[in-house]
């Protein structure tokens, strides 16, 4: 070993001198492969690579970060009323990330205020982050991600459709899905089908509402906007959509709530009308979320593949820290598919 770097080692934990030193190169150049900078040889890469692991020498995060001018912070930036689908996504992100030395920030964010993009540059500029994931409904403000941009800031957005070039983007196929489901149902006999509509502002109802139409449309069936009612994809909106749509004279033989939360708020307002489901009803959700499976009877649905979603949103985000296997990731990925799941709730073969 060479004396300078011995001398140094024995004075506590190994530095990157030592490193250097042992390595026959630069201090810089060290920095350079600790960074996985491209810009060195692969004869100098081994070397550097053969003397940190002789000295097991860890590199410092704060001197990374301060070379970087980034933290090991990955920010997720999100408002959404349903918090199962933010713990959801985080998982994916941390399923990503738990080997590596990356940290997830979530910041919640208000979209009606004023501030919202102040906020925003203000938490970003504090924080440093290597690159942010922005989920529904903020993903389809475009000005956000002009303001990353600017702040040089890698970010993936994540929707029901797609909303940007694929690199930069994660997304569902919420309205071919729930064609495919609506189009189950009728296929099963179902003529008249009642809807209850996500919140205004998002895109996800938007998609979803525009795959029930088409699969209305594909069966030559007229829609009936009297069946169509609003809701906020919360429970308490699904129980009032539901007593409107029941109570009718008329009622829909079957019901697609636009997520679970709603769904279950649908069967609620069955069960106290003297409703059976299934037999007189049929009802379906989406999301998949675990309300879905411990709800009587359970809901059949359609998984909305979140956590995958935040799983290759991180990847896509930061695939160098995250080893030599992301080299196989198809980084144009861009659509995760959702799939029908079917339960008691409602007979769909």
């Amino acid at each position: 070993m060479n004396n300078d770097a011995e001398n140094s080692h024995t004075q506590g934990a190994p530095t990157i001198n030592d490193v250097a030193a042992m390595a026959g190169v630069s201090k810089k150049t060290v920095s350079r492969f600790i960074n996985k900078s491209p810009l060195m040889s692969a004869a100098t890469r081994e070397k550097v690579s053969a003397a940190i692991d002789q000295l097991g020498y860890v590199p410092n995060p704060q001197a990374r970060a301060l070379a970087l001018r980034r933290n090991f912070i990955i920010a997720l930036l999100h408002d959404n009323p349903n918090g199962q689908t933010v713990l959801n996504f985080q998982k994916g992100v941390l399923s990503a990330i738990k080997d590596t030395e990356l940290a997830l920030a979530v910041r919640p964010v208000d979209r009606t205020s004023a501030d919202l993009l102040v906020d925003i540059e203000t938490f970003l500029t504090k924080q440093r982050p290597l690159g942010v994931l922005i989920l529904p409904p903020i993903s389809e403000r475009d000005e956000i991600f002009d303001l990353c941009k600017r702040l040089d800031i890698a970010y993936i957005r994540v929707g029901s459709t797609i909303l940007d070039e694929h690199a930069r983007c994660v997304a569902s196929n919420d309205r071919e899905i729930v064609h495919q489901m609506v189009a189950a149902l009728i296929k099963c006999g179902h003529t008249r089908i009642g809807f209850v509509r996500g919140p205004e502002g998002f895109r996800s109802p938007l998609e979803r509402e525009n795959g029930f139409l088409d699969a209305l449309r594909e069966a030559g069936l007229k829609p009936d906007l009297s069946l169509m009612e609003n809701g906020s994809y919360r429970f308490e909106s699904g129980l009032r959509a539901g007593m409107s749509l029941l109570e009718r004279a008329d009622r829909p033989s079957a019901i697609f709530a636009s997520n679970d939360e709603m769904a279950s708020g649908v069967l609620h307002a069955a069960h106290s009308l003297g409703i059976s489901v299934p037999g007189e009803l049929d009802i379906v959700g989406f999301d998949d979320t675990a309300t879905a499976s411990h709800v009587w009877p359970p809901l059949s649905t359609i998984h909305w593949p979140i956590e995958e979603m935040g799983r290759l949103a991180a990847m896509k985000l930061v695939p160098e820290f995250l080893g030599d296997w992301t080299a196989k990731l198809d980084l144009d990925q861009v659509i995760v598919p959702s799939h029908i799941v079917e339960r008691a709730s409602a007979r769909l073969s």
